[in-house]
């Protein structure tokens, strides 16, 4: 049986992030996110029941930007950071990995928005010996993710273009990410241009 998103357990402290976001707790918590062409790796060390999740809208950019946990390069280390600092076990972390939708007006190649996250986050992952449990990345579709960071479980909602009124968070969704791209191009060099599953 598919599980629902309404049935939420309300005695979890529910926290969501944004582009930028990092966030991770030992506390039973739900953390939420929307994601386009960006990218959200949630973390979980199960022995020590600590998780997280990051937002990250492209691979690198200068440690000195604003708002740097924009990049995956920051965003992956202060994830990792957060959650140790709770008592993770670095060597015991597993991640879920999620985004890197086409959804932006852009063409699409091989060094684009959606294309150059899904490589970074993999290879991230992959370089610091993190084991990846799930994936959903690629596609057309945008995402709702809800990632529960004592059980490591995710709920995952896939947001379709449809042209009907509903289409008002995936609208919003675009504008975010063209408005940060914009605001991210000022500082450093951009690249080219009702479902739910449980992870």
């Amino acid at each position: 049986m598919t599980p629902r998103l309404a049935a939420r357990p309300e005695s979890k402290n529910h926290h969501s992030i944004h582009i930028g976001g990092v966030y991770a707790s030992k506390d039973p918590a739900v953390v939420h996110t929307v994601l386009g062409s960006c990218i959200a790796v949630c973390l979980f060390d199960k022995d020590n029941v600590i998780g997280g999740m990051n937002h990250f809208m492209l691979p690198e950019g200068s440690l000195d930007a604003p708002g740097s946990t924009r990049y995956g390069v920051h965003a992956m280390e202060l994830l990792i950071n957060q959650c140790m600092k709770l008592g993770a076990d670095r060597y015991r972390l597993s991640a879920k990995v999620f985004g890197g939708g086409h959804v932006l007006k852009m063409r699409e190649t091989e060094s684009n928005v959606p294309r150059s996250n899904i490589r970074f986050a993999l290879d991230f992952l992959q370089n610091e010996k993190i084991p990846i449990l799930s994936q959903d990345l690629g596609g057309y579709a945008a995402r709702v993710i809800y990632f529960h960071t004592d059980t490591g479980r995710t709920l995952l909602k896939r947001l379709e273009k449809t042209g009907a009124k509903g289409d008002n968070e995936m609208v919003e969704l675009e504008r975010e990410e063209r408005q940060q791209l914009k605001n991210i191009a000022k500082i450093s060099t951009v690249p080219d241009d009702n479902n739910i599953t449980l992870f």
